[in-house]
């Protein structure tokens, strides 16, 4: 969640050498665009019961169970089985859930919608190893779900949020030919710094209560989760809204003033939260954390990867309000040319203001669109 893109840290461009500074260049990128949501502009969405057509499946994949949620494309002339596919990922904490309003959007348009729950998520098997958690794992599970939708031979539209954008990064840098065009969120490119241990640098910038530190320890966090409850844990991080970064102070995570409630945002209801309860209750948080227990075991791993850069057609969407478009150096590297240079089939990056981390689902009308008329290029 939130600041997962800086895991490889070539963005502390202040903490960085100057001669790697400089290479970032000082061009202004002409592909950056913003557009102004009021939040008052928001307002509840379809419920639960609106999800109607959405078939679900339990698909053998990479040694894995793994839950798919489906909604075929509707509309004249689909159903052939040559309706383009979007293979929605993604982040934490959430389900397949968090795609429900794309889903039901673009499938009307004529695309088959797929989204699942990925390892240790859900209604998808967990594995108990936390080695069993990294980029080559999912990335793996990815490939083989792509495989089975599309019978092995044909690339899909991928889209993005959070964990599942970074995770649409390195499938991109694996295997491009398995990715037809790309829309990622809030997540930037971060090219591997092989000078920096990821964990230790945070530690280092952040503190040790910084969120990526405190889930280190395998079983810690979960007792201090299991202690304050589930709905308020993913109550907690589903409202964050503080362009800042997060801490969770041992024994005192997410404490507020007495009279400071935390509420439930209009586009996030009590039956959409309670969704994510049930499922939460019954797998519990140490699945999702693996994959941040494993940040600096994929630094390791993805070593060949060194300097590579994403051969991939790119949108890249993110809120003027989340944390990650506001940690330090992340506008310069969007802004004076260091995200074009590694991602050179970048089409646009667009800034939505006035929204947030979860900006898929607190707009969903303008993300659909944008969705939309970007994949539609390549149709």
């Amino acid at each position: 969640m939130f600041l997962c893109r800086y895991l490889s840290l070539s963005r502390f461009q202040n903490h960085l050498p100057l001669r790697i500074r400089r290479l970032l260049g000082k061009n202004p990128n002409p592909m950056t665009h913003f557009s102004t949501f009021s939040e008052n502009q928001t307002k509840p969405h379809e419920k639960v019961s609106k999800l109607d057509g959405v078939e679900h499946k339990t698909l053998k994949l990479n040694g894995i169970n793994m839950h798919v949620a489906e909604k075929p494309a509707s509309g004249s002339g689909t159903g052939s089985g040559k309706d383009p596919i979007i293979l929605f990922i993604h982040g934490f904490p959430e389900l397949w859930y968090t795609w429900r309003h794309q889903m039901v959007a673009l499938s009307s348009l004529g695309y088959r919608t797929i989204a699942p729950d990925l390892r240790g998520y859900g209604d998808t098997d967990a594995p108990e190893k936390v080695e069993d958690y990294t980029y080559l794992n999912v990335v793996g599970d990815l490939v083989a779900l792509i495989n089975a939708v599309t019978d092995g031979d044909k690339a899909v539209f991928v889209v993005g949020h959070d964990w599942g954008a970074m995770l649409a990064w390195q499938l991109c840098q694996y295997r491009p030919d398995k990715v037809k065009a790309l829309v990622n969120m809030s997540v930037l490119f971060s090219p591997r710094n092989s000078q920096r241990v990821p964990v230790t640098t945070l530690r280092h910038t952040f503190g040790d209560d910084y969120y990526i530190c405190r889930f280190q320890k395998p079983g810690e966090i979960e007792a201090e989760f299991k202690k304050l409850g589930t709905e308020k844990v993913l109550k907690e991080f589903l409202t964050y809204k503080t362009p800042g970064p997060l801490h969770l102070p041992k024994g005192k995570c997410f404490e507020r003033l007495e009279n400071d409630a935390c509420a439930l945002p209009p586009w996030l209801t009590q039956e959409d939260l309670d969704y994510y309860v049930t499922k939460y209750d019954k797998k519990g948080f140490t699945g999702p954390i693996n994959y941040y227990r494993n940040i600096d075991r994929n630094w390791e791993l993805t070593a060949p990867w060194t300097g590579a850069k994403i051969h991939v057609p790119v949108k890249f969407i993110v809120g003027g309000q989340d944390l990650t478009y506001n940690f330090p150096g992340a506008k310069e590297y969007i802004n004076d040319g260091g995200f074009k240079r590694d991602v050179p089939l970048l089409d646009e990056t667009v800034v939505l203001k006035g929204l947030g981390h979860f900006l898929h689902e607190e707009d969903p009308d303008v993300i659909n669109q944008h969705i939309h008329n970007f994949f539609h290029k390549f149709l």
